[in-house]
């Protein structure tokens, strides 16, 4: 296999496959952004369908859903939160300030109560402290705290969305599996010539 076609096939793979990935943060707010109440922060970042993204957001970074014990990170009420001192919710030390709750359902979706959650083209799907995947279907992704009443919601928390294309489409993949082929039937030839003479 000559030079030329290892060329084509690497391109090959380039053009299908070559990772790219642009990160950005966005703060989402537990009042302005409730699924009840509020508007989706819309990010700007389109999607298209099955295209692969990620969005992660601190553990310890915390937004609040009302009176005790209703603060929680992204991933909402699922468990219960104790006060650290230094934590966003301002109590003291060993203050139980989250706890489990039952989850809310709307849009079509059932997801805890005070978790990070997207939509895409009305599309709602939970997103928690890290959500890695394709996009379940196109459109321009917006952010959303999960919550029945946003009244008593307070506090915020900062979104990294990161979104490139992860693997290579099945044509570059065929395309180098074919050239590598090649180079090792080419190798294989020449060393059972040399072999012979």
């Amino acid at each position: 296999m000559n030079n030329k076609m290892i060329r084509v096939a690497i391109a090959a793979l380039s053009l299908g496959g070559a990772a790219t990935a642009n990160a950005a943060l966005f703060d989402v707010a537990a009042l302005a952004n409730s699924s009840s109440g509020g508007v989706g922060l819309n990010t700007g970042i389109v999607l298209s369908a099955n295209q692969q993204f990620s969005v992660t957001a601190a553990t310890g970074d915390l937004w609040n859903a009302g009176a005790l014990p209703r603060w929680s990170n992204a991933d909402g009420l699922v468990a219960d939160l104790f006060a650290t001192g230094s934590d966003d919710s301002g109590y003291s030390v060993g203050t139980q300030i989250g706890q489990s709750f039952v989850q809310w359902t709307q849009h079509g979706l059932s997801a805890p109560f005070g978790a990070l959650v997207g939509e895409l083209a009305g599309t709602y799907f939970l997103l928690g402290t890290h959500f890695s995947g394709p996009a379940p279907v196109a459109g321009t992704l917006s952010l959303y705290y999960w919550d029945s009443n946003n009244s008593d919601n307070s506090g915020s928390v900062r979104a990294e969305v990161l979104v490139g294309q992860a693997v290579p489409e099945p044509i570059a993949l065929s395309l180098v599996s074919i050239g590598l082929l090649g180079i090792g039937f080419t190798r294989r030839k020449r060393d059972l010539a040399a072999q012979s003479s």
